[in-house]
């Protein structure tokens, strides 16, 4: 399948919405129907990867096309340059409407709000759940309502606005279901009468990784708030029983939050289906990264591990992509941008980093396809959740990652060396990451396999810090 005609593109990225929670992934605690259409509709991509698996530089990478230390956007405290040239600008160079509503997290101010977009409406930083602020080129207002809903009527408000006659490009960035993970009121007692199972990882006690997994601070047991759970801590109960109450408060909201992104997800996608214009449509559905949903015992992000490297992505453009498929090809946030661009018939600038993925969508893999990807956290030790800086490369059989013990002056990282610590995980025998490998003899071909492949990566990105 393949058209000549220029596709308008509708981005829907929600923030830390593991694909672990959602059911066209397969989840085991929930189901989000809307979501699924575009999966139903399109196709699924099962090995998605973000390159730093954090908000701000996730989005300064997808915008930009180039990884962290390229654009500048290595950590929470970094702020991007607006002057860069990113997907937007260029689209609306080649003739597209362009529009940004809800999160932002890139910075504020003349050299960091958004530019290329013929309409912006962003939360000023995370934002809040409830009455929130926005930022538009009119200046802050706040408005009365549920942060989902209000991103989705100004998406909505712009579309029914737009030059009919012209296509458009909408990021329509929902905040939800990052952390305090507050629902609305038609959500609030989802999930009441239920469990949600545990992960099988729950219990993990950190034994035989890296000393990096055990001094991290995002245990479900230890690290969450009263402020997260929204309610005294019950009393009488063992230690087990009371890690067990936090999960059930902290998913349950969680669950919730999701619930109303895939509401107005179905708004937006019937509104599409209304206008006559979903055939010409690509709709794509991602987060910003992936997110611990007590797997390992965790909340958060940060690490390399599965849950919070894989992204979700939903591609439906049913002129070019034939629905209900699934791609196992590895692909990466990186690789957006060019993707956009590719399908808007404009040229890719050379200093973008990633490759289009029209061939994949389209049923091809081009010759030389990536079978390894890179990955770099930089927030070395951060205090709020004491994560070591680490770098390393993925393929589809092994991960190798390499914690380096050092903050290397980026901001938002703390000054404490650690000893560099080395982990390798089998991931065909060892899908949870349970078991490091490094240092066993028998790995020992794989361990030089996947460190001269790591070489070979940071000398192609040209990330030599």
């Amino acid at each position: 399948m393949t058209t000549t005609q220029r596709p308008n593109i509708l981005f829907i990225m929600s923030d830390d919405h593991a694909a672990h929670a959602i059911s066209s992934y397969g989840s085991r605690i929930n189901r989000t129907p809307h979501i699924d259409r575009i999966a139903e509709g399109g196709m699924r991509f099962d090995n998605c990867f973000c390159t730093n698996s954090i908000c701000t530089p996730s989005r300064a990478v997808i915008l930009t096309g180039m990884y962290s230390h390229k654009n500048g956007v290595k950590t929470l405290a970094d702020k991007l340059d607006n002057r860069q040239s990113n997907v937007a600008k260029l689209l609306q160079s080649a003739g597209y409407q362009t529009a940004i509503v809800g999160k932002w997290h890139l910075g504020r101010g003349e050299q960091h709000n958004p530019t290329g977009f013929d309409y912006w409406k962003v939360l000023p930083g995370q934002g809040d759940y409830h009455n929130p602020k926005f930022i538009g080129e009119e200046g802050v207002t706040e408005y009365t309502g549920y942060v989902t809903d209000l991103i989705t009527d100004f998406s909505l408000d712009w579309l029914e606005r737009r030059d009919k006659e012209k296509p458009f490009m909408l990021m329509l960035h929902h905040k939800a279901p990052h952390r305090r993970w507050e629902p609305d009121e038609k959500h609030a007692t989802l999930y009441e009468d239920v469990d949600i199972p545990e992960p099988v990882t729950f219990h993990d006690d950190y034994a035989n990784r890296s000393k990096a997994a055990a001094e991290a601070l995002m245990r479900i047991d230890r690290d969450l708030s009263e402020l997260d759970l929204k309610e005294a801590l019950p009393e009488q109960l063992t230690p087990a029983e009371l890690k067990s109450w936090k999960y059930q408060r902290y998913i349950k909201d969680y669950l919730r939050c999701i619930a109303s992104v895939d509401d107005n997800v179905g708004r937006v996608l019937d509104y599409l289906d209304d206008e006559g214009i979903a055939d010409n449509t690509m709709i794509i559905y991602t987060s910003d990264q992936g997110f611990f949903l007590g797997d390992h015992g965790w909340y958060d992000k940060r690490f390399m591990y599965e849950e919070s490297l894989r992204m979700p992505f939903l591609v439906r453009y049913p002129q070019c992509v034939k629905p209900g498929t699934v791609q196992k090809q590895m692909a990466l946030n990186v690789d957006f941008a060019e993707t956009f661009l590719d399908y808007a018939g404009v040229p890719i600038p050379a200093n973008m980093q990633g490759n289009s993925l029209r061939k994949l969508l389209e049923g091809e893999t081009p010759e030389g396809w990536q079978n390894s990807i890179y990955y770099r956290y930089w927030e070395h030790l951060s205090k709020t959740h004491r994560v070591g800086a680490h770098y390393g490369v993925r393929t589809h059989r092994y991960k190798l990652i390499y914690y380096y013990g050092k903050s290397l002056g980026c901001t938002n990282a703390v000054d404490e060396e650690r000893v560099p610590e080395w982990e390798l995980f089998d991931l065909a025998n060892d899908p949870y990451e349970m078991n490091n490998v490094y240092h066993q003899s028998e790995y020992a071909d794989a361990v030089k396999e996947m460190t001269d492949e790591l070489d070979r990566l940071r000398v192609q990105i040209e990330d030599f810090e």
